[in-house]
Parts: structure tokens; sequence; C-alpha cells
């Protein structure tokens, strides 16, 4: 059946002009090499929905699936992927050339398609960075990279360019820690920010938005300690520390003097859940006293809501524990566009990982070449940005901002037509 499927892909390969890279797959003590071409990530997509509609058992499916998707552009930089080592004299030291290596993981749903085009915008700017590519994933642990690798990678490399992760439910194996939480937790990425701008363009309600939402995400809600007491009795476990919140606080008030910011607001529930988030609040109230020139505010979490989606203009920058900022900025995101314009960054104190700032993996458009590159692309850009590469990153955030002022490239979340190759050829036009 491996030969057969083989013969498919080749089948579907002929029209492909591309370069040929060899993949090797292993099975048990044998490998067996087969060659495939090199792909963009939308022709991927469709040969995996054919793939699901063809009469091969689900093991002959997966087995040319993870053939096809290995293909794509070498992304998915996996141990199934073998290329020949090129000769010593020909390689280079990109540290001596000035270039920056930064770790890539292209994410579940859209994410790959989105990393493309970072790449052919990057490729376009000549800007000098080199991804390592991992692919990492709960949903396709066929494909995915260990998890040890990954952060290996990114404590070599100290910033990442991030995909959205899907959380699929693996409760009923006992293992309530995503993948995100996991890669958090090894990196202590406590920090999560989340700029939520107006972009010149997006048609909107409110317009001149610029708030800033700092989350805590290594505690509070998010921590996987739930356990059944009883059958039918769930008991969910929120740790709050003095320490940690301490912490973000601090984070929060230095982005704020960094930034030029004039006002903290420490979003909590404290009038209910008085000892966990009353620790918070206290805790923010605390850390204000060491910046006198920032005005400092508390504010419920209801109310918050309610005045965040009424009168958005109030705020400046918003400090959260976990669940409270993760619903915070994406409703702060929904104000301003969508999950497809807003950027995010995670921070610990040696890494920065940027990702999109509302965190969707938009899998119902796998595939459909429609999602919205520009919440990536300013990722892309904060995270040139960051490592002082300041010509590249306001070149790629002046192109993102053309685009969207001019109008004429839209995707469909933003009331358009256009493909995200469409989107990404104009950003590209407009780089100079």
């Amino acid at each position: 059946e491996l030969s057969r499927i083989c013969q498919w892909v080749k089948k579907q390969c002929a029209s492909f002009p591309e370069r040929i890279v060899g993949i090797s797959c292993a099975s048990s003590q044998n490998q067996v090499e087969k060659i495939v071409p090199r792909f963009p990530f939308g022709v991927c997509a469709h040969w995996s929905s054919l793939l699901l509609r063809s009469r091969m058992s689900f093991m002959a499916r997966t087995v040319a699936r993870s053939l096809v998707q290995a293909s794509c552009r070498g992304i998915h930089s996996t141990g199934a992927v073998q290329t020949p080592p090129p000769p010593a004299a020909a390689v280079k030291d990109s540290s001596k050339e000035g270039r920056i290596t930064c770790t890539m993981i292209p994410g579940d749903g859209v994410g790959p398609e989105l990393m493309y085009a970072v790449q052919e915008v990057f490729k376009a700017a000549d800007v000098p960075v080199d991804f390592e590519t991992f692919f990492l994933s709960e949903v396709n642990p066929v494909l995915s990279s260990p998890l040890e690798d990954v952060v290996r990678s990114i404590n070599k490399n100290k910033v990442c360019l991030k995909g959205i992760l899907a959380t699929p439910d693996y409760s009923h194996t006992g293992e309530l820690a995503t993948m995100n939480m996991k890669l958090r937790n090894e990196l202590d990425l406590y920090a999560n920010v989340v700029h939520v701008v107006s972009l010149e363009g997006v048609n909107t309600r409110h317009k001149g938005i610029d708030t800033v939402v700092v989350r805590e995400q290594t505690e509070g809600e998010f921590s996987a300690l739930e356990h059944e007491a009883i059958p039918g009795v769930i008991e969910c476990l929120k740790v709050i520390t003095a320490q940690k919140s301490a912490r973000i606080a601090k984070f929060a008030f230095d982005y704020a003097t960094k930034h030029n910011r004039k006002k903290v607001t420490c979003v909590h529930k404290a009038n209910i859940m008085k000892l966990g988030d009353g620790l918070f609040m206290r805790e923010c109230e605390r850390i204000s006293k060491l910046y006198p020139r920032i005005e400092f505010e508390k504010m419920i979490v209801d109310n918050t809501t309610m005045q965040l989606v009424s009168h958005p203009h109030q705020f400046d920058v918003m400090v959260a524990p976990n669940l409270y900022g993760n619903i915070i900025d994406n409703i702060a995101s929904g104000l301003v566009g969508g999950a497809g314009v807003v950027a995010g960054s995670s921070y610990s104190a040696e890494h920065a990982v940027f990702e999109p700032g509302a965190r969707h993996t938009f899998a119902e458009g796998v595939g459909k070449n429609i999602a919205n590159p520009c919440a990536i692309l300013l990722c892309s850009s904060k995270m040139l940005r960051h490592v002082n590469l300041l010509h590249y990153s306001q070149m790629i955030f002046q192109a993102v901002q053309d685009v969207l002022k001019a109008g004429k490239v839209r995707t469909k979340d933003l009331g358009g037509q256009s493909t995200t190759n469409e989107f990404t050829a104009a950003v590209i036009h407009n780089l100079r």
C-alpha cells in the first residue's frame, strides 16, 4: 500500500516543476526513501483534503499526508526531512555576516500558510534572519518535533516567531497541561503583551484605540490543577502567588515607563475572590508606589469588559491575571478588526516569543488561501525590532500599513475578497 501511496503522490506532482528533495520515511527497522517535491502550503492542504476523500486506509492516509506536509518548502524541520549537508568550504558563519537565527514554530490551522507569507516577505526585503523551524503540534503528533528540541532551540536563539497551537482535549488520558502551557513553563514566559491599536484603513466602530494588555500566564486558572473529587464533582484550583503577582506588576509598570504610557489599570475580581485576586490587587498597588509618575487604578473585571467596549480610550496599560487577561485581549482585538490584525508577544527574563495576539487557529480556513497574514507580519516586525533590526522592522510595518490604508487588497475578515497570497504580494510590492 505504501507503494500505491507514492505512486499517488507522484501523479499529483506531475504538473509542478518544483525542485525535488528526498524524504526518508522510517518504519520500524526499514527506511523507505521516496522522492517528493517542495510545494506551497495551499497545495499541501488541497492534497490533504483529497486524501481524506480517498479510499485509502487510515494508516495509509496518515503516511501519505506526512509525506506531503513534510515536503512543503522545508518548513517542517523534523527528523523526517533528510537533506545532504553542504561541503565544509560552503558553510558560512552567519554570525560573522551579521545574520540572526530565530526559532520558528508554524503552529496549527492556517499557521503554516501564514509563516510561508512571512518567509516570502523576509526574502523580498532581504532580511538578515535565518529561521530554525520546528513543527510543534498536539493535533498532529506524527510530524511534531519533541518539545525538548524546541525549548533547546529557543534557549539558544533567545527569540522565536510562533503560530497558534491548537489545544485538543486529552483529559481522558490524564494529561491536562497543553503544549502552550508546557512551553510557557519550560521557558518561564510569564508576561504576555498584546498591543491593541487601531490600524488606518480597517473599518471599526471605535477609532484611535491604543491599548496594551499585560497578562500573567504561568499561574492562575491555567495551571492544569483539576481533579474529580467524586464522580460528577470537579475541583479546579486557581493559584496566585505574591512573587509572580509582583513580577507581572513590575513588568507592566516598566513597560509603561519605557513606552511613555501614563496609566496602568489592575484588572481583578477581589470583591468576590478576596484572597486570591485580593493578593494580586495588593501586590499591584504596592508596586505602583515605586512609580509615582504613572497613574494607577483598580477595576473589577466585569466592569472592565463593559468599559472596554463602550469607552475603550480610557485604557492605556492593563495588567491582569491569566484568565482575565485572556478574555480582555480577545475583546480588545475585536474592537480593532479581529484576530487577523493584532500582534502579541510573550517574555521571560531571557526569551521573547512573538505570536498573534488573539489565539485562533482558524482551522476551517486551512488550504483555502483566505487567512489574513497581517497579524503574523506585524509580529515579525516586532520581532525584528526586538533584535535591533529597526530598518527592516519599520519597512515591513509600513508596507502592511500602506496596504491596509489603500484598501484595495483586503482579506475576507476585513470585508474584502483578496487571498492570503494576494495580500502577501501587495505587502511585498509596498516594501521600500
